[in-house]
């Protein structure tokens, strides 16, 4: 049941990863919610953490702009990416449910 459950809540989360990118472009609000560099960041809060600033070059996306070589359309690209990431998220949900979640005891029948 609770590998059901989490089946389910990545299902919804793989369904509304795509309204940070369409909300933003239908009201014409900029980039797509929650990509923003340091820089952007800073002038949306008016100011820049200092722990965002000194670990803001630290991580470098694997697919820099959803640029993936093979696609050369924005929209593809952007379908693939989210293609190949549910799939890791999947894999590591599927791998850590079956190490994590204990089999249930079946009581036996009596002949």
């Amino acid at each position: 049941m609770m590998q059901r459950t989490l089946w389910i809540g990545l299902a919804i989360m793989a369904f509304l990863v795509p309204l940070g990118i369409v909300v933003p472009q239908v009201f014409g609000s900029g980039g797509a919610w929650g990509e923003w560099d340091a820089a952007t960041l800073g002038q949306m809060l008016g100011f820049l953490p200092d722990g965002l600033r000194r670990y803001a070059g630290m991580w470098n996306a694997p697919f820099g702009d959803y640029d993936i070589v093979m696609v050369r359309s924005r929209p593809l690209s952007y379908l693939a990416a989210g293609v190949i990431g549910g799939a890791i998220v999947g894999a590591a949900v599927y791998i850590l449910s079956k190490f994590l979640s204990k089999p249930v005891a079946r009581p036996q029948e009596h002949e």
